[in-house]
């Protein structure tokens, strides 16, 4: 048997270092060749690192969470032939070992044993009963109500013991050690547990990045409403004639078309912004980065030339990129590159957000929830479906005018939707 050590693998795009996420083997584990031994995080993805050979392992670099340099030791692996090449069922469970350190156990939800009674309870009700006297103030002594002051409480957050629901002293007392004592529902208990988790992986990087993005980029946004009517019965219409052919529309490739020609006109908002070196890129082509909700946390798939895909051929490439993401079978070069980022969170949505920047991008267009509102057309209240747009953009790069353009357009084109499929030529 040799000892084998194996670093970590460099993993493109010139990242220097990467965080071990998760490991998916501990000490003394029996694994075969190309096994699934850890997840790596960048920037930009997480990436799986395969076994090279098999056998036992014993030694690992790092515990989840902890960050390596490239080419840093990652695991060593005991190269024992016979057991690399056993397969997965012939395997023993390995003995117990050190192992990576664990998140800390979730802590029990159980009652301290030494918390006192709770008050006394009327043998006809589960509940005590409020007592008021004929001023409508909770009924207790002169020397309760003296107690009650000097401890800070408002006696009528409490349910008295005594005689008739009186308020007696071991009533405040209860309830300046515990607070409230009495339970909305007869039955119920406290919930007193708590559980650490610790961050790591995906959802570390996007707490830094937007720690980062808010603490450097200037943002201001601008929410306007959008009469989506006509852009959803012309939806219907085409999933209902082409869909089974086809696929289903959503109202995302309809607001990439949009997206499309309007950056054509404000070419500062597709655009990325090099704070360091003080210089803007913009860019004639629309990769639209698309937020979306993982497992993982937050990642954002890129939809390349979203400017020469057609409306079929735009929700194609999103549910693709969605499912790799989700997956967890996304590689980096699908999360980067992106030039202008839409979020939505769909039916779950608000009625408005005020979405973080992905830096280095100067804007982001947030989509909120269809809602059916009562709008005036003139003569009268109408029913029609409305929904709100969110934008936000980075002040060093956008003006305020520019901006109010930039939604203007876009409102405009959603709300006659027949526009985003006509060829206008110079006059």
């Amino acid at each position: 048997m040799t000892e084998h050590t194996y670093k970590l693998p460099d993993i493109g795009e010139g990242i220097t270092e990467a965080e071990v996420s998760d490991w998916l083997v501990k000490i003394g584990d029996l694994i075969r060749e190309d096994d699934v031994i850890c997840e790596v995080t960048t920037d930009k993805a997480t990436v799986e690192i395969p076994a090279a050979i098999g056998g036992k392992v014993v030694w690992v670099g790092c515990s989840p969470g902890e960050t390596l340099a490239i080419g840093s030791d990652l695991i060593r692996i005991d190269g024992d032939e016979t057991s690399a090449a056993s397969p997965a069922s012939d395997i023993p469970p390995a003995q117990p070992q050190t192992s990576i350190p664990e998140a800390a156990p979730k802590t029990a939800s159980e009652p301290s044993p030494t918390r006192p009674s709770p008050p006394r309870r009327s043998p006809l009700s589960g509940v005590l009963p409020i007592a008021r006297n004929a001023a409508g103030r909770p009924l207790a002594s002169p020397a309760v109500r003296a107690q009650a002051r000097e401890l800070g409480i408002d006696l009528r957050q409490l349910r008295g013991s005594g005689p008739a629901g009186r308020i007696m002293h071991d009533d405040i007392t209860e309830f300046a050690s515990h607070g409230p004592t009495i339970d909305a529902v007869e039955g119920t208990k406290r919930r007193m547990g708590t559980e650490e988790k610790r961050v790591t992986g995906v959802r570390r990087k996007i707490a830094e990045r937007m720690a980062l993005a808010k603490q450097q980029v200037p943002h201001f946004s601008i929410i306007e409403e959008v009469d989506v009517e006509a852009l959803e019965e012309l939806r219907a219409k085409l999933n209902t004639r082409f869909g089974e052919d086809r696929g289903r529309l959503t109202i995302l490739p309809f607001l990439l078309r949009a997206l499309a020609e309007t950056v054509v006109d404000h070419p500062d908002i597709n655009a990325q912004y090099d704070a360091k070196n003080g210089v803007i890129t913009r860019f004639d082509a629309l990769h639209c980065g698309i937020a979306t909700q993982t497992d993982s946390g937050l990642m954002v798939p890129v939809v390349l030339h979203a400017e020469a895909l057609n409306l079929w051929g735009t929700a194609r490439e999103i549910k693709r990129l969605s499912d790799a993401a989700r997956s967890r079978r996304i590689g980096p070069d699908s999360l980067s590159g992106s030039t202008l980022t839409v979020t939505s969170l769909g039916a779950l949505g608000a009625l408005a957000t005020t979405p973080i920047i992905n830096q280095p991008e100067v804007a982001i267009v947030g989509v909120n929830k269809i809602a059916m509102r009562p709008v005036w057309d003139g003569r009268s209240f109408t029913p029609r479906r409305m929904m709100n747009l969110s934008c936000s953009f980075d002040h060093r790069v956008v003006d305020g005018w520019a901006a109010a353009e930039f939604v203007a357009k876009l409102k405009s084109l959603l709300e006659t939707p027949a526009m985003l499929f006509m060829e206008l030529g110079d006059d």
